[in-house]
């Protein structure tokens, strides 16, 4: 059974990288639905995701279909994890403070599953002590970040801030989504061994009764 995977994208020149990605989940098999925030569009088409993912590219969080569909909600039903690649200093603001106000922010807060941010943005928004709490508060909450790395930026300049490379991207969610399949398959498990474990701990009662003055049975009670 294929793993699905909800791919945020959000504006920054790194988002052709977002695209390599897709493509390398796309062939091994991964179900993936691309969410492109507004200012991402700016810098790569809607059409490129859709042609690499072979599903719908979701741009809007309303609704422009006859059949009405919560998308925000639905599509978290089915989701294995979220990916943010390129993740910006603004959606990381966004979700540190709990904004949701438009399809990705959404759609992430309506999610309970695993969450793998790629931030890309300027060495100076990097290690802005703004963005770094930021980052933090969202750590606390479970949510997972791979990189950045050191390399020329948008500027031109050379710092941190430069979103991981495709492949460590790629590798890391596919160990996040491995890992979430065998803790759900543990979760069952000790769900079934409680359970078996209740069974036997319930009551065990023998009748007892007498035949004459000998005593025959037990009473057991645990």
């Amino acid at each position: 059974m294929s793993k699905n995977i909800i791919f945020g994208v959000t504006g920054s020149i790194a988002a052709f990288k977002a695209a390599s990605i897709v493509s390398k989940l796309k062939s091994q098999d991964f179900d993936i639905t691309v969410i492109m925030t507004k200012s991402s569009q700016n810098f790569i088409h809607p059409l490129t995701f859709r042609t690499l993912s072979q599903n719908k590219v979701i741009t809007d969080i309303f609704i422009d279909e006859d059949e009405y569909d919560p998308q925000h909600v639905s599509i978290t039903d089915k989701a294995d994890i979220v990916v943010i690649a390129p993740a910006t200093a603004n959606i990381i603001g966004k979700l540190a403070s709990g904004i949701a106000d438009d399809a990705l922010t959404s759609i992430v807060m309506a999610s309970d599953v695993p969450v793998l941010i790629a931030p890309a943005m300027e060495e100076r928004m990097y290690t802005n002590p703004i963005t770094q709490k930021n980052i933090k508060v969202l750590q606390e909450v479970g949510f997972k970040f791979v990189g950045p790395e050191e390399g020329r930026l948008a500027s031109g300049k050379t710092g941190v801030g430069r979103m991981a490379e495709v492949e460590l991207i790629v590798q890391a969610i596919i160990e996040e989504v491995n890992n979430t399949s065998d803790q759900k398959c543990d979760n069952a498990k000790n769900k079934t061994e409680d359970k078996e474990k209740k069974r036997l701990r319930r009551p065990a009662i023998t009748r007892l009764y007498e035949s004459g003055s000998k005593r025959h049975g037990s009473l057991r009670s645990s």
